[in-house]
């Protein structure tokens, strides 16, 4: 009776996840403190706590334990958190600080953090420090490799020369208020080994990322990315920022993108501001927003893009990348955006595959564009591309409204207006919007309240002269259905009249 009652005692502590490397002596979880007066020869309590992370590294922690620095003060080296340790999903492993303010981890040359084929690990409060993208460092500040169920708030991470946040061939992470600033290849990063499965159910909210300038040993491709996600299903990206990346990219011709994805399905980028982000001169891309090669089932909405150098908003294929096709944009707004790619317009199109069929299936509807200097939508003399629809959008732009040929592609309901009061009309209304108060957004911040610069006045005929979609039996069934999943609120969350032209009403 003795033995079988231990037995089920044993049960019930591996049945609540209280199993793995604890002390001897230690029954379930605990807390291990780490302080700039501690001693490793310390038993790691708030009273006798440890001094290094070299010390932490060596021990295992085990689900329902927490990791707590001591807040305002610098632990240097890297922290790794691997299969030997974690959490479960009753009692998940916490990282964070204590006391007065965050805790720093001073990664120099390398990472400052690694959670590697761990689970159930909470991470917050924390600063995590590299020596600089030109100063030595040559890692990311902050990697999860191969892991589940990882949950990150608050942190603020800066100087390492690839990209502060990368997630990797990871699952199920929630990631929020996450400051990457002064990093190399990018802010935020989603990445995986092959497909689009290995990084999956992956939710990116309230972060911002700011002034990553570029990784300076990239001379093949793109850097400076504020957040950029590929080989990924299932992921939103939602009220985050960027701003001021990209403006020591070493490499011409091509460039980073302040929020964008490609190679990825159901992705969501959705109540963002992308602004003043950088790009080569005459590069062939780089941009405010961007579904790039290889997207799939995806939608941008309800965001704000202004003073990109590159298009706001861009609809790009290249070559060797998995078909495109099945993608939304609506309800955006653009505002001077690209003048200095090669787009020189708020939306651009391009594909350089060559192949009109690894290119379909864009819907394009109830998005503002303005344009002071450049055009509203432009072409590239690469853009090969079949069943692409604009509806219901208002284009205003002083240069020509279109640049380039837009082919086969249909526009219905949308209402051009030029600045130059250029002779000819485009298919479709040409009247003054009247906006409120155009060009002059000086936002840093995502709107929490009414953004009112392009409503429409009351008593615009543009409230109810569009199209309604919802009625074109050509958008709603069969497999060319892009709109039925969609609701029916503009970009300030009010109702939409179902003719309505435009973002805000």
């Amino acid at each position: 009776m003795k033995l079988l009652f231990v037995f089920l005692i044993v049960q019930l502590f591996v049945a609540a996840g209280i199993t793995g490397c604890h002390n001897a002596t230690t029954a379930g979880p605990r807390g291990y403190y780490l302080s700039a007066s501690g001693n490793d020869e310390n038993d790691g309590s708030r009273r006798y706590p440890w001094k290094t992370i070299q010390k932490l590294n060596r021990h295992n922690v085990a689900p329902g334990d927490s990791v707590l620095f001591e807040g305002g003060k610098t632990f240097t080296g890297k922290l790794l958190i691997d299969s030997n340790s974690g959490g479960s999903e009753r009692y998940p492993l916490l990282i964070s600080s204590y006391g007065d303010g965050h805790a720093k981890i001073n990664g120099g040359n390398a990472s400052a953090l690694v959670l590697y084929r761990t689970k159930y690990v909470t991470l917050k409060n924390l600063d995590l420090l590299g020596s600089g993208r030109k100063s030595g460092n040559t890692k990311d500040g902050l990697s999860l490799i191969n892991c589940d169920h990882i949950t990150l708030d608050s942190l603020d991470i800066t100087g390492f020369q690839k990209s502060g946040f990368l997630i990797y061939s990871s699952t199920d992470i929630l990631a929020s208020h996450i400051y990457a600033h002064e990093n190399g290849a990018a802010g935020i990063a989603v990445e995986a080994g092959r497909g689009k499965k290995e990084s999956r159910n992956i939710q990116i909210r309230n972060c911002r990322a700011e002034n990553n300038p570029g990784d300076p040993t990239n001379l093949t491709n793109h850097s400076g990315n504020g957040i950029v996600a590929g080989h990924c299903t299932n992921l939103l990206i939602e009220r985050c920022k960027a701003t001021n990346n990209g403006w020591d990219m070493p490499r011409i011709g091509n460039g980073p993108v302040g929020i964008w994805c490609y190679e990825s399905d159901s992705v969501t980028i959705q109540h963002c501001l992308s602004y003043r982000n950088k790009t080569s001169v005459g590069g062939a891309d780089g941009g405010g927003f961007d579904l790039d090669g290889g997207v799939t089932n995806s939608v941008i909405q309800y965001n704000l893009s202004y003073e990109n150098q590159g298009s706001g908003y861009c609809i790009f294929q290249y070559w060797g990348a998995s078909p495109w096709y099945n993608n939304v944009i609506r309800f955006n707004i653009s505002e001077n955006d690209g003048l200095v790619s090669d787009s020189r317009a708020g939306i651009y199109v391009w594909n350089s595959s060559g192949d009109a069929s690894q290119f379909h299936d864009c819907l394009v509807y109830n998005n503002t564009v303005y344009n002071e200097k450049e055009a509203a939508v432009s072409y590239s003399e690469k853009s090969e591309r079949k069943r692409f629809g604009f509806y219901n959008n208002i284009f205003v732009a002083k240069d020509s409204l279109i640049r380039g040929i837009k082919g086969e592609d249909v526009f219905l309901g949308n209402n051009w207006w030029s600045l130059k009061k250029r002779s000819g009309k485009m298919p479709g209304l040409n009247r003054n919007p009247h906006f409120t108060n155009p060009g002059n957004t000086r936002l840093t911040s995502f709107p929490q309240a009414m953004f009112h610069s392009y409503d429409l006045p009351s008593m615009s005929v543009l409230r109810n002269h569009g199209v309604d979609i919802h009625r074109m039996p050509e958008l709603t069934s069969g497999n060319t259905s892009l709109i039925v999943k969609h609701g029916d609120i503009d970009f300030n969350g009010r109702p939409v009249p179902a003719r309505g032209i435009g973002a805000c009403f």
